[in-house]
């Protein structure tokens, strides 16, 4: 059954027109009236509804039973990330949803390639969130993840502080680096969340990894190999939130 992602309050029985972005799939899967969907707006579970009425830009919906069905990941996961070029951060955020990620914040390094400021950032954050939402429609989720506006990586150090719950991670080159399996292991015997960064291409400068390991955060390793930047987090975020 169709899915799509509807930020609204949603109660069985109500009657309601889907957002533009939802309205318009429907409209591209040429849905008529009478035919069923499912929507789920972020705040848990799914509601059924069936299409009541199809307008020329405009889908009105009534709202069903909901169910209260989830398919989160094991361990909630917050990436930090130096964001990568070009489209690869679309990529990245797409199948970091797909995988389970709670949130996401890019960051801007000093070896990254994109800046981000003003306007220009907030056009990216919201076409990410976008994005966000529409793997979450079809992956399964109910739930879609945080997309942070860009900020550099100082300043999103800078308010990092060590949480008895919460596992900060930084992949690293760092000789005190361990096995990233290692360390899931204990954290998720424990329960606890976890905070990984990974920078951007060309990876962390020398500064900024001991930066983060100042503020706490465990030097991991995914292994001998080198992976590219968006590789490396997927990397991670698999072997966190899949086990």
């Amino acid at each position: 059954m169709a899915r799509f992602y509807c930020p609204l309050p949603l109660v069985s029985g109500q009657v309601l027109d889907l957002p533009a972005t939802a309205a318009r799939h429907v409209q591209v899967l040429r849905m008529q009236p009478g035919h069923t969907l499912t929507l789920f707006n972020g705040q848990g579970g799914q509601f059924s509804a069936a299409v009541q009425h199809m307008g020329r830009s405009d889908v009105r919906v009534v709202v069903g039973e909901h169910r209260d069905v989830e398919c989160e990941a094991m361990c909630q996961v917050h990436l930090a990330v130096g964001m990568p070029a070009n489209e690869r951060m679309d990529w990245l955020v797409e199948k970091a949803t797909e995988l389970g990620v709670h949130r996401i914040t890019p960051l801007m390094s000093e070896r990254s390639v994109i800046r981000l400021t003003g306007e220009r950032a907030e056009k990216k954050q919201a076409h990410w969130q976008a994005v966000a939402a529409s793997a979450s429609e079809q992956c399964g989720r109910n739930r879609v993840p945080v997309i942070d506006m860009p900020e550099r990586l100082d300043a999103w150090l800078m308010r990092q502080n060590a949480q008895a719950d919460v596992v900060h991670g930084v992949l690293s080159l760092h000789a005190s680096t361990q096995p990233l399996k290692a360390l899931r292991e204990q954290s998720l015997a424990d329960g606890k969340t976890w905070v990984l960064l990974n920078g951007p291409e060309g990876g962390l400068t020398d500064a900024e990894d001991a930066t983060a390991r100042a503020k706490g955060f465990e030097a991991v390793s995914l292994g001998a190999r080198v992976l590219r930047a968006e590789t490396a987090a997927l990397a991670a975020l698999s072997l966190l939130s899949l086990g």
